[in-house]
């Protein structure tokens, strides 16, 4: 039986825990207005350690499906490429840094301006030619020269070396991500925009094999589609496919009624020339969506740029949803130092000579949903490499009201409490209904915290009806 004594023990326990609760979530309403309580109401941990947490959406390493790799290495085997390790870095290096075409009336408002600057501070007597002559020499400097890229089979090949990897993991990311939030949604069929090497046919077959019976691949370059049909029947033009069901077309289906449950354009809106095109083209693409348009682009500002304005397109012309945390113009782009909004994801890259160490994809992704918002509680994003230190971890997030705050979690105020040596000093007995109470001091934010990454969401909701205490500044470490 318990004493007197230890009961009384048990009750100042009760009171002492209660009081943590409504500290703790104060604590970080003060580091974090507007996300400031762990979203215990809709029980989303339920029996799952907190590394698995249902906001955790960075896959492990990707790994290309073994079929798709085998039939890589025996095409560049089949044709041999020279110099292919210097061609493929050369073609990945020129795809990431590359811009978008500057629009002519960009190019005519700074042929203007150069104008005035040398009329200005040159001689007004000089011909209309040499001044012509002038204004053209310095847009040839100072101007970023597009070209669009011609693929024939040569560059196919090296373009497969260089980016069918990378491209398949972040892919599989953004399918792992809708796959996640809407367990129940099979897609029967698929199209993919600017398909390339196919790697947007396989990842999805990865995802969703079971329920997609049709994909559809559109390129404009017939040297592409025929590698992808070549990989797609293990390295050969005879082959069996490995997987059913795949049609290669040049042009987009013309008939507004043609339907796919899925449409995928993977780096392939920054290869049109003219911002015109890219409107054009987004609009075919949503309106031949019946449920999810994935866009995907580098993750730089350029791609990030040109994905946002297809958002907001989208976003004017029909109700979606997006797989932002609000439907607000992004806050990276309004920021003072802005920033790509962009996510990670490791993947094991084809097992070329010069290929063998795990690698990063760094893009750029935007989900489009048709529909309207059914959330009520929609958790803010992981927009920067989670920094990690002895007992705090620094985030940065995008929040539903569509702001970027700045969160430190800590361990004193928002993970778990020491155990207290009264636990062991009380009679066995009692142990047993003490034990419950140790555990309701510890909090799953900060662990929650500890094990996410870039990219994933962190489970806080908006703050209940208390009022937030005054904001702390982080510091930084």
């Amino acid at each position: 039986m318990a004493t007197a004594k230890e009961v009384k023990l048990l009750i100042r326990c009760c009171r002492w825990c209660r009081s943590l609760r409504g500290s703790q979530s104060r604590a970080f309403a003060a580091l974090v207005p507007g996300v400031s309580q762990v979203d215990n109401n809709s029980d989303f941990l339920g029996k799952t350690p907190h590394r698995k947490h249902p906001g955790i959406l960075r896959l492990p390493h990707v790994r290309l499906p073994q079929a798709l790799a085998d039939a890589a290495q025996l095409l560049l085997l089949e044709r041999p490429v020279r110099n292919v390790e210097k061609q493929v870095q050369a073609l990945t290096n020129y795809l990431w840094s590359r811009h978008l075409p500057v629009e002519p009336e960009e190019l005519q408002r700074r042929a203007a301006d150069l104008e005035k600057k040398f009329l200005e501070s040159q001689d007004s007597t000089q011909t209309e030619e040499k001044l012509r002559g002038a204004v053209l020499n310095a847009l040839r400097r100072t101007t970023y020269h597009w070209q669009k890229l011609s693929y024939n089979e040569e560059l196919s090949l090296i373009y497969m070396a260089a980016r069918l990897d990378g491209g398949f993991a972040a892919v599989s990311r953004a399918f792992h991500e809708i796959q996640a939030r809407v367990p129940e949604f099979q897609p029967q069929t698929l199209m993919d925009f600017g398909s390339g090497t196919g790697s947007v046919t396989w990842a999805a077959h990865s995802t969703w094999g079971q329920s997609l019976r049709e994909y559809v691949c559109v390129d404009s370059s017939a040297a592409m589609l025929g590698l992808a049909e070549k990989l797609l029947k293990g390295g050969s033009e005879s082959g069996k496919p490995c997987i059913p069901g795949v049609f290669f077309r040049q042009f987009l289906p013309v008939s507004p009624k043609v339907q796919f449950d899925v449409v995928v354009s993977a780096f392939a809106l920054s290869e049109l020339p003219s911002k015109a095109d890219r409107v054009e083209v987004v609009r075919n693409l949503w309106r031949k969506t019946s449920h999810f348009l994935v866009l995907v682009e580098n993750g730089t500002k350029a791609g990030h740029h040109l994905l946002m304005d297809a958002r907001n397109l989208v976003l004017q012309v029909s109700t979606s949803v997006t797989d932002c945390p609000h439907e607000l113009p992004c806050p990276q782009l309004t920021a003072s130092k802005s920033l790509a909004c962009s996510f990670s994801q490791p993947y094991h890259p084809i097992p070329f000579s010069w290929n063998k160490k795990p690698k990063e994809e760094t893009f750029s992704v935007v989900i489009l949903a048709r529909g309207s918002p059914k959330e009520t509680n929609r958790w803010p994003r992981i927009t920067q490499p989670v920094l990690k230190r002895p007992r705090h971890v620094h985030c940065h997030l995008c929040c539903p009201d569509g702001n970027m705050q700045h969160a430190v979690v800590t361990a004193r105020r928002h993970g778990r409490y020491r155990r207290h040596d009264w636990l062991g000093k009380c009679n066995k007995s009692l142990q047993p209904m003490l034990m419950p109470l140790s555990r309701v001091c510890s909090r799953d934010l900060y662990r929650c915290a500890r094990v996410s990454s870039w990219g994933d969401l962190l489970p806080v909701i908006d703050p209940p009806a208390f009022p937030p205490s005054p904001a702390e500044e982080p510091t930084e470490s």
